[in-house]
């Protein structure tokens, strides 16, 4: 059979891994497609580097759309990233009736029920496991392999500059700006990297594994994020002193009264897998009542990890392009007509537990008068750890750390009571509170 032939948009990082690979493995590749896979055509606005990648048999131009013009191109895939031209480059190729590759979270967390409703119409593919966790399979994972399950939760490190970040201010005990800096220089933070440190890029991410988990719409304006530039390193210390690591997590949980979807920090018990992923690594634990809790962990980025996940969906395209459409795996699991309007929770009505830090006057009965708040709000205490003063501000500090773990209790609950004790004379500094998860 003529070898399926493949249209990239983009050659940067992942474009250029995705090639190498393809090349790499070709012959592998095509025993399990059934027939080849060719890069045949590829659009950069630098065509000077794309011909250095791609040599002389593969052609090259400076135009996306000459891409998507092409009647030959049977599968466009999208590498170029944002929210801009991309959409309008992806709607393009569906209604030219071409498949669709794409590693843009940003793009379908925005931007997917839109895509995904215009794809359904045409008859078309959307794939996008390159898109979550680099070369971790959890797209695949989540759309076919638990389907048997009722999903119940997932939790997820699924930013790997946020977890190298947060590694080494465990390790070195640095605070964030330091260590971000660093990330920077040996390039595990981008020049820009509000939407890693911010929480974004994760809760883009976390969104469309909710969506394939609960048969919702991707609702990333939905979604509370919460990135890591507030946490302080002593707060990392005490967490460990208390048995827990701090991460940033992507959650999504169904509850009796709807959809969880949250990004930012949490304790998480040491003694959990997922605590002890450290550095740039990603990992994702999904909960389904059939098969219980099971963990997926790999590099979560990277020029050939993410090509790893391109390339398998050019894969499953190629074995069922022919097939009817309705006979595809959905694109976000479940059939369109059979979508839940189950609602995402607002984080007021989330239920969890919490770490707080109270900075205070060390003087007498000021434990009693924070323990009384929390006990007249029906917030009950797990435990309290108070730092002697000389700790925290030198000798002869008339200062104190009260660290208070509780119980799980209502946001919205929480919320009202720390305005209470943020209001204490005896409270010197704005209250630091972290999400606590058990993962169990």
């Amino acid at each position: 059979m003529k070898p399926i032939q493949v249209g990239l948009l983009g050659i940067g990082t992942v474009g250029s891994g995705t090639f190498k690979v393809l090349q790499r493995n070709q012959e592998e590749i095509k025993r399990r497609a059934g027939r080849g896979i060719e890069i045949a055509m590829v659009a950069d606005l630098d065509e000077a580097r794309a011909r250095a990648v791609v040599g002389e048999g593969v052609q090259v131009v400076g135009d996306a759309r000459a891409v998507i013009a092409n009647p030959d191109i049977d599968i466009v895939v999208e590498l170029i990233g944002g929210y801009g031209i991309a959409r309008q480059l992806v709607l393009e190729a569906i209604a030219a009736g071409k498949h669709v590759v794409t590693a843009n979270k940003a793009l379908l967390a925005v931007h997917g029920t839109e895509i995904f409703a215009a794809a359904h119409a045409k008859g078309v593919m959307v794939a996008f496991e390159a898109a979550v966790a680099g070369g971790i399979p959890i797209i695949k994972a989540l759309r076919e392999g638990l389907t048997a399950n009722s999903i119940q939760w997932i939790a997820g490190i699924i930013n790997g500059t946020t977890n190298f970040i947060l590694s080494e201010m465990r390790d070195k005990g640095l605070d964030f700006g330091t260590v971000l800096k660093e990330a920077q220089r040996l390039g595990y933070a981008e020049a820009d990297p509000t939407f890693d440190i911010e929480g974004v890029d994760a809760a883009h991410k976390v969104t469309l594994m909710s969506a394939i988990a609960f048969g919702i719409p991707v609702q990333f304006d939905k979604a509370h994020v919460e990135g890591i530039t507030r946490l302080a390193a002593q707060d990392i210390k005490y967490a460990e002193q208390l048995g827990y690591r701090i991460k940033l997590l992507g959650i999504t949980k169904r509850t009796a009264q709807g959809i969880e979807l949250r990004v930012h920090p949490s304790l998480v018990p040491a003694k959990r897998l997922l605590a002890n992923v450290e550095g740039a690594m990603n990992a994702v634990v999904v909960n389904g009542d059939a098969v219980g809790t099971t963990l997926y962990y790999g590099k979560g980025a990277g020029s050939e990890p993410t090509a790893s996940a391109v390339i398998a969906d050019l894969v499953d395209i190629t074995r069922l392009h022919t097939a009817d459409a309705a006979h595809r795996v959905p694109h976000l699991a479940f059939h369109p007509d059979a979508m839940s309007d189950l609602q995402v929770l607002p984080m007021a009505e989330v239920v969890t537990s919490y770490y707080l830090r109270l900075r205070v006057a060390d003087q007498a009965g000021v434990l009693a008068k924070v323990t009384g708040l929390l006990a007249t709000a029906g917030i009950s205490i797990d435990a309290v750890l108070q730092r002697e003063a000389d700790e925290v501000g030198g000798e002869g500090s008339t200062q104190t750390d009260l660290i208070i773990l509780t119980h799980d209790t209502r946001e919205g609950t929480l919320d009202d009571v720390l305005a209470e004790l943020q209001a204490l004379p005896s409270v010197l500094a704005p209250i630091v509170r972290i999400r606590k998860e058990e993962l169990s």
